[in-house]
């Protein structure tokens, strides 16, 4: 399966059920999923698990990355320090839509604590779905690129 189809998921541990039960809807929608963990329960660091999502977004083997912690917000901001990662925190459908339609974005993050399952599976599904739209939005993609040196 090439890239295009290949998503990687990553949690601290505040967010191992979810990032399963994703993992099993996306899967079932045809994505090759690649869950780089963790698998137990025991405290682990969201910035490490955020950047290795994202290097592997940045790099060309996985299409998109969805990161997880109890708020989103910690992972995000790791994964975004990865040159190439556009990542959001959302916890609304319209957000997730958003971020891919008008920021390319390539990593998704969700609070486990924030945001219930069934809402989250909606909020990955308008993520996936949307596509970028370019236009007026590609210049402003490009300066944001042009932050990372």
């Amino acid at each position: 399966m090439t890239a295009s189809k290949r998503i990687v998921l990553s949690s601290d541990h505040a967010a191992i059920g979810l990032r399963q039960a994703i993992s099993a809807h996306i899967a079932a929608q045809g994505w090759e999923v690649v869950d780089i963990g963790p698998t137990t329960p025991e405290s682990t660091h969201y910035p490490e698990h955020g950047e290795a999502a994202a290097r592997r977004v940045a790099s060309g083997d996985c299409r998109f990355g969805i990161i997880l912690c109890g708020t989103g917000q910690g992972i995000m901001m790791a994964a975004n320090k990865v040159k190439g990662i556009r990542s959001g925190v959302c916890s609304d459908t319209f957000s997730a839509r958003m971020i891919r339609q008008h920021n390319d974005a390539n990593m998704l993050s969700l609070g486990a604590r924030v945001v219930g399952e069934g809402l989250a599976l909606d909020i990955v599904d308008a993520f996936l779905s949307a596509n970028f739209e370019g236009g007026r939005h590609s210049t402003r993609v490009e300066m944001i690129v042009a932050l990372e040196g």
